[in-house]
């Protein structure tokens, strides 16, 4: 089991975004940490705004979990990831085993209490939330990016809010209207 946390350890050490000049580096423990905080708000705003009944707590260890993989091999970056069809293809092939390895460094007692994390059904609406939550994560990173000055997020920016808001979610609608305009803003306009 030992081996198993010092993997998930090594997610601090492996780094987002490395085909962009980054004014601020972000590794994948950084990432995962976003992308639950963002999940949680995407389930209380859906269960508590548009009455869905999400399961929250299980959305928050979805996105904890959801790149648990990357320790193993490591990240690649999105335009690579969904090229073309084999390479995504190859890439799901390649992250699943990743995670069934670190499945197997789990002693037996354990391994059910991790599965439903680390090797999601993808087709649940939890599983969804978190997807749209990476996807926010994203999008909130080249905000920060652009706020900072690095022009190299402009285009990254306009096709994520694009595809955002394809995607027709309430609760992905609400947040973009009522809290991701306020990554735009400084310290003091927050105030």
């Amino acid at each position: 089991m030992y081996k198993f946390y010092a993997f998930l350890n090594r997610m601090k050490y492996i780094k987002r975004w490395s085909l962009m000049r980054s004014v601020r580096e972000e590794n994948i423990m950084e990432h995962s940490q976003q992308v639950a905080v963002i999940a949680h708000a995407l389930a209380l705003i859906a269960n508590k705004n548009f009455n869905k009944n999400y399961d929250v707590s299980k959305i928050v260890l979805l996105a904890q979990y959801h790149e648990v993989g990357e320790v193993i091999t490591g990240d690649l970056p999105t335009p690579i990831k969904y090229f073309n069809p084999e390479i995504k293809s190859a890439y799901k092939d390649l992250e699943k085993n990743a995670c069934e390895r670190l499945m197997n460094m789990l002693p037996e007692n354990l391994k059910d209490e991790y599965s439903s994390f680390i090797t999601p059904d993808e087709d649940s609406e939890e599983y969804k939330v978190v997807k749209c939550a990476d996807r926010l994560a994203a999008y909130l990173k080249c905000v920060e990016e652009i706020k900072a000055g690095n022009s190299e997020f402009k285009k990254a920016k306009s096709t994520i809010l694009t595809e955002l808001k394809g995607l027709k979610r309430e609760e992905v609608d609400y947040f973009l209207t009522e809290i991701a305009p306020a990554y735009e803003l400084s310290l003091d306009e927050l105030d």
